[in-house]
């Protein structure tokens, strides 16, 4: 007896894991690289940069910053990411300054927070002295503060996001704390494709949403805030759209309004790809229909297996179908679910026979003269749960 199980792919190694799905991406650095390995699993991609990165030989701060630094020597040089600090040093050979930069920090102790900042620092021509294993800015700062900073002088290199908690502590401790704001963020230039996307996931077409900086979700909130629509987007961010972050600091501005996230074990894309290549899947609907098996997926159907792109009228029918498998649904209801509305009973109809034609099996949905439509559920499934996430909030 087949059961309508969610999730467990009986014909999942037939199609990429994230065909069917479309996943939106904020990122606005490695944006096309995370675009094209998700592309690759299937997935359908729409890009809304929420950020966009200060130019680094156009950043006056990180100028500023770099000069301070070789005018004043610092104890202690904190290196937290590979590119990050691999940028500084190029942008201050572009200015000119960087065999000074490169003489002055090898003169105190350099620290990396993982192995690719020591890789960078090793590449620079300098030596790092100590790096944490569990490649968190938590146990550099831990570090630190055992070995004890009264009256000390302290780099730290950023990327993108200020780390508060980890200078605030230093501050606290007697160190006088130099911030190096590589790769700084700012809001996006061209505000469009961002509000596109976030509209998209507030009408059902984005499935998973990505992020891979804290500022990015930050950014997203913030500009949802602008239109007036934050607290709707919050509401579809728990519910029916999935968030993907890199990391738990990337989370923590959605954490903050209490949007559930995913994360990979690991920070880093190719985890949290694979990580979405785990999950997608899972969120999937499944039932025994009419012989054969359905699985609804954001914009896409399998039949038996095999993929097949429905429109959005029909998704958006197949949804309200799904909900009670094996029921009549009304036309009136079906009407009302329609994309763009009316009042013409007819364009159910017309949607209907676009949607047997696009499942390539017409007796999928039967129609209940007078009455309506239903999916054509198998009597000898058993129990069916009624909604699922297709319906309720899940992966739509």
């Amino acid at each position: 007896m087949i059961m309508a199980v969610a999730g467990q792919g009986r014909y999942a190694g037939a199609v990429p894991p994230l065909a069917g799905f479309t996943v939106g991406v904020t990122a606005a650095r490695r944006a096309e690289e995370l675009a094209t390995m998700l592309e690759r699993r299937g997935a359908v991609v729409q890009h809304g940069a929420a950020l966009r990165i200060v130019p680094l030989a156009d950043d006056a701060q990180l100028h500023e910053s770099t000069r301070a630094l070789i005018a004043r020597p610092p104890d202690v040089t904190v290196a937290t990411t590979g590119i990050g600090f691999r940028g500084w040093i190029e942008a201050a050979e572009g200015w000119g300054l960087g065999a000074e930069l490169i003489t002055v920090l090898g003169k105190g102790t350099v620290l990396a927070r993982g192995p690719k900042a020591r890789g960078a620092i090793r590449a620079s021509g300098l030596t790092d002295t100590w790096s944490p294993a569990s490649e968190s800015s938590a146990e550099v700062l831990d570090h630190l503060l055992g070995s004890g900073v009264d009256g000390m002088r302290i780099a730290v290199q950023l990327h993108g996001e200020p780390l508060p908690d980890m200078v605030e502590a230093l501050v606290m401790a007697g160190a006088e704390v130099v911030e190096v704001p590589v790769y700084r963020w700012l809001p996006p230039a061209d505000i469009g494709p961002l509000d596109r996307l976030t509209d998209a996931a507030l009408s059902a077409g984005i499935d998973i949403l990505t992020f891979t900086s804290a500022p990015a979700a930050a950014s997203l909130l913030a500009r949802a805030g602008e239109r007036g629509i934050r607290d709707e987007l919050i509401t579809a961010l728990r519910g029916p759209v999935v968030c993907m972050c890199v990391g738990p600091v990337t989370a923590a501005p959605l954490q903050d309004v209490d949007v559930p996230t995913v994360q990979p074990h690991r920070s880093r894309l190719g985890a949290m790809v694979r990580e979405l290549e785990a999950v997608a899947p899972t969120r999937a609907r499944w039932l025994p229909v009419a012989g054969h098996v359905l699985e609804l997926r954001g914009h896409a159907v399998l039949v038996d297996g095999n993929l097949r792109t429905v429109p959005p009228t029909g998704m958006a029918l197949l949804r309200v179908l799904a909900r009670r498998p094996g029921r009549v649904v009304a036309r009136a209801e079906l009407l009302r679910s329609l994309p763009g509305g009316g009042d013409d009973e007819h364009a159910v109809e017309t949607a209907v026979a676009r949607l047997r034609a696009a499942l390539g099996e017409p007796k999928l949905l039967q129609t209940v003269v007078k009455r309506g439509y239903r999916l054509a559920l198998d009597p000898a499934a058993g129990p069916v749960p009624l909604g699922g996430h297709c319906g309720d909030g899940g992966v739509r």
